[in-house]
């Protein structure tokens, strides 16, 4: 019977040595930083008239955070590959021959990809917030300000969640491609699609990419139906159910 530490060790060693996954964890570290940093200098050149549209408090911290759309895409990309290219290469068999409880494997695996993400989400969160606001200048905020230092870590427990919740889906498929194919339309289809249709819409707000927006707010917005705190709640709720998934998935199902 393997120990919980020696699996995590087998674990941080698999994900460490398939470069295609290491670099695409880094990637959303790249793509935030760099969106939001574009985004910001083109807030601060064009404010005036930016400014002038605006019927509610100017958000620098979210404007700093305008990169994390498609961060979270790569994110989602790692959470795959890491549990995925276990299942393309047929290494599933090797790891649950020297790992034959499951439910042991599939957390280990959980534990060292949310440690992971949560250090990577943590380092693009603060370094994303603090480059924007440079880059916003007069318009900037400070860290200490109300809410935006729970809006930064909350960026931050927004992307690791995504990561462990694309990490529990694709162990329920045991296909990266297939997962894939769920999830990119389930992050940045079906919740534009819902919130179009007025019977359904309430039914949007729910899902972990709305309730992760909500994790970023700085300013309350009237008319939404839920704030920070159980936007977390929501997001959690989806991470766990989609690791549970997952294990149990592994345990019933052969590899």
């Amino acid at each position: 019977m393997a120990s919980f530490p020696a699996v995590l060790q087998s674990e941080w060693t698999k994900i460490r040595s398939v470069r295609s996954t290491v670099w695409t964890l880094a990637l959303t570290f790249v793509i935030t930083l760099g969106i939001g940093a574009l985004l910001s200098l083109l807030t601060k050149n064009n404010f005036s008239e930016f400014a002038g549209n605006r019927d509610s408090p100017f958000d620098a911290t979210g404007t700093a955070f305008s990169g994390i759309l498609l961060g979270e895409l790569a994110i989602i990309v790692f959470g795959v590959l890491a549990v995925g290219n276990e299942y393309s290469s047929g290494m599933i068999r090797v790891s649950l021959a020297a790992v034959p409880q499951r439910a042991t494997l599939l957390l280990g695996k959980a534990s060292v990809l949310g440690a992971l993400a949560l250090a990577v989400s943590l380092v693009t969160a603060f370094v994303t917030f603090f480059v924007g606001q440079s880059l916003l200048g007069e318009h900037s905020t400070t860290i200490g300000s109300p809410n935006v230092l729970r809006a930064v870590i909350g960026a931050a427990l927004y992307l690791t969640m995504l990561c462990l919740f694309s990490a529990g889906v694709t162990a329920m498929l045991h296909n990266q491609t297939l997962a894939l194919g769920v999830l990119v339309p389930f992050f940045f289809l079906l919740s534009p699609i819902l919130s179009a249709v007025p019977k359904v819409k309430t039914l949007a707000h729910y899902f972990p990419d709305y309730a992760g927006s909500r994790m970023m707010l700085v300013y309350e917005q009237h008319g939404q139906p839920y704030g920070p705190w159980a936007g977390f709640l929501i997001c959690l709720a989806w991470t766990v159910a989609a690791v549970l998934g997952g294990i149990l998935v592994l345990k019933k199902r052969d590899a």
